[in-house]
């Protein structure tokens, strides 16, 4: 790595802040010989899956409300390293039409940048929290995590996760949309469960009781349940159908949460209660699962080890790349020279090179070409829309994002890029890995020209007019190169006088 990379220290103590559609967490973990240790935890039930209006929109209350909380979490987590933070948003932050806007906000009031995780990452990082509480065993598990948004679904083996689903379901918004102003009646569980059983049954098949052996379930639903069913004798452990069952006559002969007596129901707990257990039923019903375990760990659990693993070699976006690389049959040495020279480029051409960036411009090397399996002409378009929508485990949304639009802009016409380029260190980044693509068009082994290229307002650059005279080609597609970016306002020019400036033809 060039001298001049930052470098991500190795920090003694992570935070993960979870902004979730029914509350907002914040946690603290010690790292110690390979393990976290909890050390804090904040909470506040902010009922963001309710803050939608009829546009899809968070409300002004709402907004208020959050960013308040994140200020409060800012002082908190305000003196620990950008490394040792990792923000996450899920299912309201999904689907909000105005969450760009909304992040914005949020990502200057917490002072950390916040990745809205797609509900398969969400997923996987849920089951990787649990595993992690678990006793170590090679049988098949199954997990259920019931959110304020949605529900994840998960089958496990160790700490690898073999199916994944997210189930746009969820306490809050079930509670919201069949239980609203607290009020409980048969025909309304009825409705819920009618919604909730057609999402389940829809992904029963591959979640049926022969593929796992034991079934487990995180969240603050899960563990209101569990509580409430064995400490008002409904159920002697865990959580059980009869059980629920029981809960839910309970539940309709008080007609109103607010006449509802039971021991260990708490007051947060109690407005969405009802959504909860109408979604508990029916994934206990469709998969026909007899006892469910409530355990700890889950999503911020999961995003600490996750972020363990990115510092120890085992990040699982590397895995991820070469998944994607040998699923969609990329020629892999040419790639790889691609990605190579992008990471050198980069690193002349910002002013400030950054290991994220470093990183991002050398996977969007090796996966440049994937969309060359759906049509070669505009495999670059192609290539965009499937980092764009597919799942990508270990990547937030942002980051697909980002790697899609490095594809998307890798060739072809550059006025796409436009707003992209006004950042210098996305100039950089589009800048090395077309020169990079380009230096490379013969697709075998090149001498690579000694190459020194800085981006700024306008681009320095300097290559030997030896090495130009011998690639004739590669000079006539420098020059087709450096037309498209004078004409958007990045003229290059010459660093130092004893190398000549290709010819304008």
């Amino acid at each position: 790595m060039p001298a001049n990379i930052r470098q991500t220290p190795t920090p003694s103590t992570l935070a993960v802040v979870d902004l979730g559609s029914n509350s907002f967490r914040l946690e603290l973990g010690r790292v110690e010989g390979g393990q976290i240790f909890r050390l804090d935890t904040w909470r506040e039930t902010l009922r963001m899956g309710a803050s939608l209006d009829s546009q899809g929109r968070i409300r002004p209350a709402f907004e208020r409300a959050a960013l308040a909380c994140l200020a409060r979490f800012s002082e908190r987590v305000g003196g620990l390293h950008p490394s040792a933070v990792r923000a996450v948003a899920t299912n309201t932050f999904r689907v909000a039409t105005n969450a760009t806007d909304f992040l914005a906000k949020a990502e200057k009031t917490l002072g950390f940048r916040i990745d809205v995780i797609s509900g398969h990452e969400e997923a996987r990082l849920i089951y990787l929290g649990i595993a992690h509480v678990l006793p170590p065993s090679d049988a098949p598990r199954l997990a259920v995590d019931i959110g304020g948004g949605s529900t994840e679904l998960i089958i496990g083996r160790g700490f690898e996760s073999m199916q994944l689903e997210s189930l746009a379901i969820g306490c809050v918004t079930f509670s919201q949309r069949y239980f609203a102003d607290g009020r409980l009646s048969a025909a309304a569980f009825a409705a819920a469960g009618t919604d909730a059983s057609a999402e389940v049954e829809a992904i029963a098949r591959d979640f049926s009781r022969e593929r796992w052996r034991d079934a487990y379930a995180s969240s603050g639903t899960a563990l209101a349940l569990s509580d409430i069913l064995e400490q008002n004798g409904m159920s002697a452990a865990g959580i059980t159908p009869d059980g629920l069952r029981a809960l839910r006559t309970r539940m309709i002969r008080a007609r109103h949460i607010d006449r509802l007596r039971l021991i260990g129901l708490k007051p947060d707990r109690a407005p969405v209660l009802a959504g909860g257990l109408a979604i508990m039923l029916a994934v206990t019903a469709e998969l026909r699962i007899e006892r469910i375990n409530p355990v700890g760990g889950a999503l911020r659990l999961g995003v600490m080890f996750d972020m363990l693993g990115r510092r120890a070699a085992r990040d699982v976006r590397v895995a991820t790349i070469h998944q994607f690389a040998q699923r969609y049959r990329v020629d892999v040495e040419h790639a790889r020279r691609v990605a190579q020279a992008a990471r050198t480029l980069y690193s002349m051409a910002a002013a400030r090179p950054l290991a994220e960036s470093l990183q991002r411009i050398e996977w969007a090397g090796l996966l440049h070409e994937i969309g060359y399996t759906v049509s070669h002409a505009g495999f670059h378009k192609h290539g965009a829309y499937i980092l764009n929508n597919a799942d990508m485990p270990g990547f937030s949304a942002q980051e697909q994002r980002l790697l899609a639009m490095l594809v998307l802009t890798c060739r072809g016409g550059l006025a796409k890029a436009a707003l992209l380029l006004q950042d210098a260190d996305m100039r950089a980044q589009i800048l090395a890995l077309r020169l990079a693509i380009l230096l490379n068009h013969a697709r075998r082994p090149v001498d690579m020209p000694r190459i020194i290229l800085r981006s700024r307002e306008s681009i320095g650059w300097k290559i030997a007019a030896s090495w130009l005279a011998r690639h004739p080609l590669t000079l006539h597609l420098i020059e087709r190169e450096r037309a498209q970016w004078r004409a958007l306002g990045y003229p290059w020019r010459t660093i130092g006088t004893r190398t000549a400036q290709p010819r304008s033809r």
